[in-house]
């Protein structure tokens, strides 16, 4: 996670219309949006089998 000063600088950022992370409007609303892509993209590594998320082009 980033640092007081880091997450202070970047959701300002944020607010001002920058995008962080793609898809929110705050700093926070951003890192939880790249919490649930990780997220997303474990479960379905599970479901796959790390056969299948390989052939999709995935490591």
């Amino acid at each position: 996670m980033a640092s007081n000063q880091e997450r202070a600088h970047l959701d300002a950022k944020a607010k001002q219309g920058e995008t962080v992370v793609p898809g929110g409007k705050s700093l926070e609303a951003q890192q939880h949006l790249a919490e649930g892509r990780s997220k997303g993209g474990q479960t379905r590594k599970e479901q796959l089998g790390s056969e299948g998320y390989q052939e999709m082009g995935v490591n």
